[in-house]
């Protein structure tokens, strides 16, 4: 940790640096870890469900029990890590992915595997919770800049190699491989971090918001069961109405709890300042729209086309590659562009993108890659311009209490995003046929099943598009007010 300035050329910044470089090797390890997780398992869900005969309701909690535990629990372990040393931590955080990811591939039935996929989302967070800090920390302050774009960078890579790896690894090795991959990479970059991680001194102890965690935990769950049973028994099933009712009960609740807690996990008075507000509904709606794309387009070439997992990966190819091009591009741009002017192109680009899909799920492939790959460029602009805009408007007392509020905004959006993506996809289907779309076999059978099949994902895409365009106006409506003199909130005491 760099404790007072240094001066640039000084023998002891050159050694500070040198460090800080190292530091940036194992959180990357860990980023890149996480996301080629992720992005391996979207494409070769379909293998994991064919080897466990899972049911629909299994087959959509294995991504989702990740998803959810690791939403929200993030904000936690990073209150948790102020009071116990971020580095033992986030060490913690890789053994328990390592460990977890180990069993996985030896799950013995479905159930098992979601139960092991949870504890992988308590690792992720232990991981994602302290990352940032622990590169803020040890980086001077004139190269912090450069060592982010690093770190951040690699998620790129691993949204990049994930899906044709992940259609690899099942096609050729088996889906157990889909875990084991991460064991050798997990080893290593837990004895890599101790032994380059330094000790850290706990930080000021605050107060961790245990009860609101308990109920962004409980409401979500009840709004993800409610959603997967609405693809299946439809809207009028007693579990459906009773997971609504929970969830519905719960968010008032939170809403109080989060007012008396002295330092709330989703903090709402920020949502009185009308730019944050406006930026974190865009955020959450291009999360809406974005999270599920690659889930919903791999099952769309083996469920609906017929592919294997590799071709899937490799179709999927468009849209990291979109996303990795216009990230430092709408970086570079952002020089002579006001960020505002960046994240709306971005969000109408990723509109437009999904529009095109909309319309041509019968379509050649080339017309399909060219909406996945619009999807991805504004997505990666739109994230670049809008946190942009958000941290460059605010005091420093203030961005990590933002900070940590839009990262669990946009973490509550990926998990809705995926569950109702799955929901509104198979309930397109006859019942007896909605095993076959998480199996990707549904093009075995015949045309009817099939047509039926891509009504669906007219559907879902028009649903995507929907939000998306949201999204897009939301992000418009953050045009800055000049007689308003909005700075951003007071400052508050910083949140990891």
């Amino acid at each position: 940790m760099v404790a007072v300035p240094l001066e640039p050329g000084s023998p002891e910044y050159a050694r500070a640096l040198r460090y800080a470089w190292k530091v940036c090797s194992v959180t990357s390890l860990g980023l890149v870890l996480i996301g080629i997780s992720g992005s391996t398992l979207n494409v070769a869900l379909p293998s994991v469900v064919r080897h466990f005969q899972a049911s629909p309701f299994a087959a959509s909690w294995i991504l989702l029990a990740f998803l959810l535990v690791n939403t929200a629990t993030l904000v936690l372990f990073g209150r948790v890590a102020d009071l116990l040393g971020r580095r033992e931590v986030y060490l913690v955080g890789f053994a328990l992915f390592t460990v977890a990811s180990l069993l996985a591939g030896l799950a013995p039935d479905a159930w098992v595997l979601i139960g092991l996929r949870a504890l992988q989302g308590l690792g992720a967070a232990m991981i994602l919770a302290n990352g940032t800090v622990i590169i803020a920390d040890a980086f001077p302050a004139d190269r912090l800049s450069q060592g982010m774009g690093v770190y951040i960078g690699t998620l790129s890579v691993a949204q990049l190699v994930g899906p044709t790896l992940g259609g690899l690894i099942a096609d050729l090795l088996g889906w157990q491989w889909i875990f084991w991959v991460n064991v050798p990479a997990g080893v290593i970059a837990l004895f890599w971090g101790m032994l380059t991680l330094r000790e850290t001194t706990p930080r000021e102890r605050k107060p961790v918001d245990i009860t609101g965690n308990i109920i962004i935990f409980a409401a979500l769950s009840a709004a993800l069961v409610a959603l997967t049973e609405a693809g299946s028994r439809g809207l009028g099933s007693p579990v459906v109405i009773v997971g609504g009712a929970i969830f519905l009960v719960l968010v008032p609740v939170l809403v109080m709890v989060e007012r008396r807690a002295t330092y709330p996990v989703l903090d709402g008075t920020l949502f009185r300042v009308r730019m944050l507000a406006l930026t974190n509904v865009a955020s959450f709606c291009n999360a809406l729209a974005r999270a599920s794309l690659i889930l919903l387009a791999g099952l769309y070439f083996q469920a609906a086309r017929g592919v294997d997992a590799l071709a899937a990966g490799v179709a999927l190819l468009p849209v990291p590659i979109g996303m990795a091009l216009a990230s430092p591009i709408a970086g570079a741009l952002g020089r002579r562009i006001s960020p505002y002017t960046i994240a709306v192109g971005g969000a109408s680009l990723s509109a437009g993108g999904l529009l095109i899909l909309v319309f041509n799920t019968a379509s050649p492939y080339w017309v399909i890659g060219v909406g996945l790959f619009l999807a991805g460029c504004g997505n990666g602009t739109f994230l670049t311009g809008n946190t942009t805009q958000v941290m460059s408007a605010l005091p420093a007392g203030s961005l990590g209490v933002v900070n940590g509020f839009r990262l669990m905004i946009i973490n509550i959006g990926v998990v809705l995003s995926v569950g109702s993506t799955l929901s509104l996809l198979t309930g397109s289907v006859s019942p007896d046929l909605r095993a076959q779309v998480y199996q990707g076999t549904l093009a075995r059978l015949s045309p009817v099943a099939v047509e039926q099949l891509m009504g669906g994902f007219r559907i879902t895409y028009a649903a995507l598009f929907c939000v998306s365009l949201l999204g897009a106006i939301f992000t418009a409506l953050t045009y800055p007010s000049r007689n308003t003199g909005e700075a951003g909130p007071p400052a508050s005491p910083p949140q990891p």
